[in-house]
């Protein structure tokens, strides 16, 4: 029941995501609360432990579109409800998070392989350093987090088929569907905002 409860809220959490509502932060915390009792359950440790991480970067990310939103409309430019904004990543950048996901890899899949039980290390290490550079690039709004979310979605499927956890596969297709969605609808509506705006 409370698998089912995380597949309608996280659908709910990636609509809203698409059209930079920030309501989205709200319901992807309770989204996360939910799926860090699922992922215990079926030995998913690392996924989890992002879970929890979801936790605290939603109150981060609500709080700091809540700020954009504020500092954008004093600066006069496209802030309403309906507006998306975005910056595209440095080179510099672009190189910082690829060092910090493989960093973060090796770490998580040391810890899995030596102190969990966890049938699926490799995969779980995956999808969670992904997962975590990518909801970090979330919530400072660039776009191209959208790229990392297709390929983690993409892997966690399969992760979830081998667990048995078949609702989450669900939802997690629909992720990885609704992230094509969502990179279309930021380049199509968005406007692309200065690094140092957002």
């Amino acid at each position: 029941m409370l698998e089912y409860f995380g597949v309608i809220t996280g659908l709910i959490y990636m609509v809203l995501e698409m059209k930079q509502h920030r309501v989205m932060w709200i319901v992807g915390f309770f989204t996360s609360l939910v799926y860090v009792f699922v992922f215990f359950s079926a030995k998913l440790y690392a996924d989890m432990s992002l879970q929890a991480y979801y936790v605290l970067i939603s109150m981060y990310g609500f709080w700091l579109w809540s700020r954009t939103r504020k500092q954008t409309k004093n600066a006069e430019q496209p802030a309403s409800g309906n507006s998306i904004l975005y910056k595209h990543l440095s080179l510099p950048l672009a190189a910082g998070i690829l060092l910090s996901m493989l960093v973060v890899y090796f770490i998580i899949y040391y810890i899995l392989i030596d102190f969990t039980d966890s049938p699926v290390p490799m995969g779980d290490a995956f999808t969670t350093a992904v997962g975590i550079v990518a909801t970090w690039m979330l919530a400072r709004r660039i776009i191209e987090h959208w790229y990392l979310w297709v390929v983690a979605n993409l892997v966690s499927i399969y992760i979830y088929y081998l667990r048995g956890l078949y609702p989450t596969m669900f939802l997690y297709l629909c992720y990885a569907l609704l992230a094509v969605g969502g990179l279309y609808i930021w380049i199509k509506k968005g406007n692309e905002i200065d690094g140092k705006t957002i």
